[in-house]
């Protein structure tokens, strides 16, 4: 029988797997400021590499045309005025630069109309609601600079990988496609309007499908 022969290998695996010396929460570091003999100056806080960029302190996402709200429970969330609109003008630029925004970090999920069918919701990731539906139309700027900044739903807070500059941008470029149809008027077809709008404001759930003797498949959502 074997199992005199296994359980002595067996003990020394587990051993090996709680030994200090291979856990990397447990490994030699050196603390703040602490001496370190390796280096000629004896400091253990390096300088920074040669070459390497500062960020702008006016790039780097704060409390810019916003207010910080303290919970205790959750950390600072950055809120823009109830109700708030853009807070500078609106020109072709901003805009631009909006759409250069939103196709980084939006058409993924919303889709470069900003109907929700972005190339990730094709894949099975939650859908989002369309820009296009009456309940965003009539939305303060202020809401989407909020769920740019703090999240919303399966959606995860952009503040501090977008700017406040660049997330106010980003909303003038979102009211630009909501005011894309009024703009076209007649040009846009019963078809174009309904790929706009395309799922709606919420997804669509899935339908409950029959047993099937053949092989198990995912159900597809509804499609109106």
């Amino acid at each position: 029988m074997r199992l005199p022969v296994v359980l002595p290998l067996l003990l020394t695996v587990v051993a090996g797997c709680k030994d200090p010396e291979n856990d990397m929460a447990l490994q030699p570091r050196y603390e703040p400021y602490r001496k370190a003999e390796m280096f000629a100056d004896h400091a253990s806080a390096r300088p920074l590499v040669a070459g390497t960029v500062a960020r702008d302190p006016a790039r780097v996402p704060s409390r810019a045309w916003a207010a910080r709200v303290s919970n205790p429970e959750v950390m600072a969330t950055e809120l823009a005025p109830a109700g708030g609109k853009i807070p500078f003008p609106i020109t072709r630029e901003v805009i631009e630069h909006g759409q250069q925004g939103f196709d980084i970090y939006c058409s993924v999920c919303h889709g470069r109309l900003g109907n929700g069918d972005g190339m990730v919701v094709q894949r099975g990731f939650v859908r989002p609601p369309s820009f296009h539906v009456e309940r965003l139309i009539t939305a303060p700027d202020s809401h989407f600079f909020d769920v740019i900044s703090n999240g919303f739903g399966a959606m995860y807070p952009y503040g501090d990988r977008v700017p406040p500059q660049l997330r106010w941008e980003i909303v003038a470029y979102v009211r630009a496609l909501q005011t894309a149809p009024e703009v076209a008027g007649a040009r846009l077809t019963a078809a174009d309007r309904q790929a706009l709008v395309a799922y709606g404001d919420r997804p669509a759930p899935a339908p409950i499908r029959p047993a099937s003797t053949g092989p198990a498949t995912r159900p597809k959502e509804v499609r109106p």
